[in-house]
């Protein structure tokens, strides 16, 4: 029997998918040391936080998130780890009550959580190994049901790091340098997760359409991933240069690639993005976008969006909203530009190469943003009511009166309310794909509709 049967671990996610996919792959690799999984409401002995440190506010709602559940749990060791721990590890440091910081690749080290937890120790296990070092990538994996009770969906790392090099981000200093999982493995284990009752399989990483492995790219993959008994086949993030007429075919000819691209524009200003050492212009974006919704019914895409990088003009943030306002996307996720040390923006800036735009300007500009985006959402959701699309549900909740509220996805990504009566519930809809009839959307840009016998 293992020292650690019956210590009770816990973990906490924030940030991107990827994260949530490897907080599972190690709470899966405790348990088989002996762990029970627990909650941080129920006393865990073991709290891991899996950190984010994409921008400054990322990082702030970190330190808010550990110092919150330190405060709350006094008796757990917890462990902070991911990028965080690998951006600034001694920020961390002067944090009380933190028990390990453990780096990108440290992380999967389980042995580091079984050694903070007999004992006080007087400093916290530092393990953060630098980013440049990085050659092998990690390859355990989960099924996810360490961190989900439903069987709907299940992340699947096939990629880690990346080699693009764009002037603002600190992905590389965290993640280092791009590598692929085997395709072999990848797909082996995308059985795994359909045999273990999985509907739905996101494939994620840091950037996958650089998928890379023994000749295999990413379309390659997902001509594999087909052949498996699931009932989509989610594509996480995807760079605009990857998105090309090969994957685009693939996806309108697929029965399991579901049609949902996500796709970063970052800015609409053919200036800024080379200033970002991006690695497309605005008239390949806008070819990119056309095309696949020209090809891929009913496809939904969504983009990443920045203001305020620096030396961005008013005419720049014209330009971009210009542009974005004739683009059919389906959603936006907007972002104030981060200057992250050690960055080759941040050289720019520290000799004056380039000037910070006015935080009142950042500001107003992202509040503008903020509601094209609302714009695009409410149109593209509005096209939907009337229409018959298939929902996996993923949440049930009580609505009060008798009532229950049932919610899940379309394949393109749209978010359905199905309320129903509990008396007339035999079963729950969790974990079920379902025709449902969509015929409203309410103020909140909430659809709402029937499931159809």
């Amino acid at each position: 029997m293992n020292d650690h049967t019956n210590k009770k671990v816990a973990a906490v996610t924030l940030g991107c998918k990827l994260n949530y996919a490897e907080t599972s792959t190690i709470l899966d690799d405790l348990c088989k040391q002996g762990w029970q999984l627990s909650s941080i409401e129920h006393s865990a002995d073991l709290i891991i936080i899996h950190t984010c440190a994409v921008t400054k506010q990322a990082e702030k709602k970190c330190r808010q998130k550990i110092r919150g559940i330190i405060r709350k749990n006094p008796d757990s060791r917890i462990a902070v780890i991911g990028c965080y721990s690998q951006f600034n590890p001694e920020a961390l440091s002067e944090i009380d009550g933190i028990d390990a910081i453990l780096g990108s690749n440290d992380k999967f080290d389980i042995q580091s959580y079984n050694d903070i937890i007999p004992g006080t120790i007087s400093t916290p296990l530092v393990k953060v190994a630098p980013a440049s070092a990085f050659e092998e990538i990690y390859q355990g994996y989960s099924l996810c049901a360490s961190v989900s009770h439903d069987r709907t969906r299940a992340f699947l790392k096939i990629q880690d790091g990346c080699d693009y090099g764009c002037s603002y981000c600190a992905i590389p200093l965290v993640r280092g340098k791009s590598r692929s999982i085997p395709a072999s493995r990848i797909v082996e284990r995308a059985h795994l997760l359909a045999s273990s009752g999985y509907r739905e399989i996101v494939l994620t990483g840091v950037n996958i359409g650089d998928y890379r492995y023994e000749g295999f790219n990413l379309c390659d993959l997902l001509r594999m991933l087909e052949e498996v008994r699931v009932n989509r086949i989610r594509i996480s993030s995807l760079e605009p240069d990857i998105v090309n007429s090969e994957l685009i075919s693939l996806v309108a000819s697929s029965k399991k690639i579901v049609p949902h691209f996500h796709i970063p524009l970052q800015s609409g200003s053919d200036t800024i993005l080379r200033a970002m050492r991006r690695r497309y212009d605005t008239a390949l974006y806008r070819d990119r976008i056309l095309q696949s919704v020209e090809h891929i019914a009913d496809c939904a895409i969504g983009a990443d969006v920045m203001v305020g990088f620096p030396d961005e003009t008013e005419e720049d943030f014209l330009q971009m909203c210009r542009f974005i306002e004739a683009l059919p996307l389906a959603y936006l996720h907007v972002f104030s530009c981060s200057i992250r040390p050690g960055t080759s923006l941040a050289r720019q800036i520290a000799n004056r190469e380039r000037k910070l735009v006015a935080s009142v300007e950042i500001e107003r500009r992202y509040r503008e943003l903020v509601q094209l985006g609302i714009q695009h959402e409410a149109r593209f959701k509005r096209r939907s009511i009337g229409t018959k699309c298939m929902v996996l549900f993923e949440h049930s909740k009580p609505a009060g009166e008798g009532m229950q509220q049932c919610s899940g996805y379309t394949r393109n990504y749209l978010r359905v309310v199905v309320d129903r009566a509990e008396s007339s519930m035999q079963q729950t809809l969790d974990g079920n794909e379902l025709p449902v009839l969509i015929d409203s959307l309410d103020e909140d840009l909430n659809l709402h509709g029937r499931v159809l016998s």
